[in-house]
């Protein structure tokens, strides 16, 4: 049996180069779904491993009785029934792998495209739109589209959708910086990447409070990070507190406000935060989301915080996600822009401002950008 290894983007792909070299009688040994590092390292890329082999015939010759070896002709006549039904049923298989119904009237290269999108979770409204558009435009010119070319319309439709919101870090015309968001996503290890950047970037002076009383290891995990940078640290239990806080940093240019990490799911953490806060403030506000999460989940928080004038999201764990396409839904849904992404631990390297063409090249993979 002769066997080959096969890498694409979709398994649909992968059996257009099987049937290239063995044709519809080759058999499907395995087939693995396969990461590797991706764009800016911000993501992992997601491809089709598949092994295939075909069973070369076999040519007849005669040889000397003597030669041939005894079995029962029962135990011949199977045995090969037993292989010939396995390869019936694998050239059967192979034959009913098709792209997915609802893309099939489209071109092949259309298909791959919008099978792309679907794969990395894009709301399936949008991926409807790009195809029609495409299409409508494939047939007006009364020509097939390049890759590139169908890309190019994907970037002016996703530009429509989400370009009119705000995008990159904090405007450093506002004060005060108050980070949101559930317990596990970050947040403290962000802020304490955005502040290393202010101090040493833009030469500010930066102060920190905390509101996460509940849990001790936030509070020296910030306390760490503010003494790294030299800078002071305010425990918030109650509003007077966080009054007394904001008196001992009037002479600050940033005070960065790490809230605490709560299941915010729950309406009554919500409603302690907003008594502990002062919103009416010199204030940006940003809600934090990791992209290990489930997009219902992030759906729910974001509507638990929308009483707040939450200015972008921060999504966190980039490299730890093989799908963008929910980020783009949320930014849609809920006409919120995205201020920063975050990559891994450390500080301040693992944070990049986000842009709205750069987070459609990641979502698209183009390859100019790899």
């Amino acid at each position: 049996m002769k066997m080959k290894r096969y890498t694409a983007d979709t398994m649909v792909n992968a059996m257009k180069k099987v049937r290239v070299d063995f044709g519809e009688d080759a058999i499907i040994l395995s087939s693995n779904v396969v990461y590797s590092k991706g764009f800016l390292g911000l993501f992992k890329k997601k491809s089709v491993e598949v092994v295939a082999g075909f069973d070369e015939p076999i040519s007849k010759k005669i040889e000397p009785i003597h030669s041939q070896p005894s079995f029962p002709v029962e135990a011949i006549n199977t045995s090969t029934m037993e292989l010939k039904k396995e390869m019936d049923e694998m050239k059967k298989m192979l034959k009913n792998i098709r792209p997915s119904t609802e893309y099939s009237r489209y071109p092949d290269e259309m298909q791959q495209l919008l099978v792309h999108l679907q794969t990395q979770d894009l709301n399936e409204n949008t991926i409807t739109k790009i195809g029609e558009e495409i299409y409508s435009r494939m047939k007006i010119e009364k020509k097939d589209f390049s890759n590139e070319e169908q890309q190019e319309i994907v970037r002016e439709i996703l530009l429509n959708e989400i370009g009119h919101n705000p995008f990159g870090g904090i405007s450093f015309t506002k004060k005060y910086i108050n980070v949101l968001g559930p317990t596990g996503v970050g947040k403290t290890t962000t802020i304490a990447k955005i502040a290393a950047r202010a101090l040493l970037e833009k030469k500010k002076k930066i102060g920190f409070i905390t509101t996460d009383t509940y849990r001790i290891a936030a509070i020296e995990q910030l306390r760490t990070y503010a003494n790294l940078l030299q800078a002071p640290v305010e425990i918030v239990y109650n509003k007077k507190d966080f009054e007394s806080a904001l008196e001992k940093f009037s002479e600050l240019d940033l005070v960065f406000i790490d809230t605490a990490g709560r299941n915010y799911k729950e309406t009554k953490f919500v409603e302690d935060l907003i008594q502990l806060v002062d919103f009416s403030l010199d204030m940006e506000s940003f809600l934090v989301l990791s992209m290990t999460s489930k997009e219902e989940d992030m759906r729910t928080i974001v509507q638990q915080f929308r009483s707040f004038p939450i200015e972008k999201y921060i999504f966190t764990k980039m490299d730890e996600t093989g799908s963008i396409g929910p980020m783009f839904n949320l930014i849609s849904e809920f006409n919120i822009g995205v201020a920063y992404l975050t990559d891994g631990q450390e500080v301040p390297e693992d944070i990049t401002e986000a842009d709205a063409e750069k987070l459609i090249l990641m979502l698209l993979k183009d390859p100019r950008y790899a």
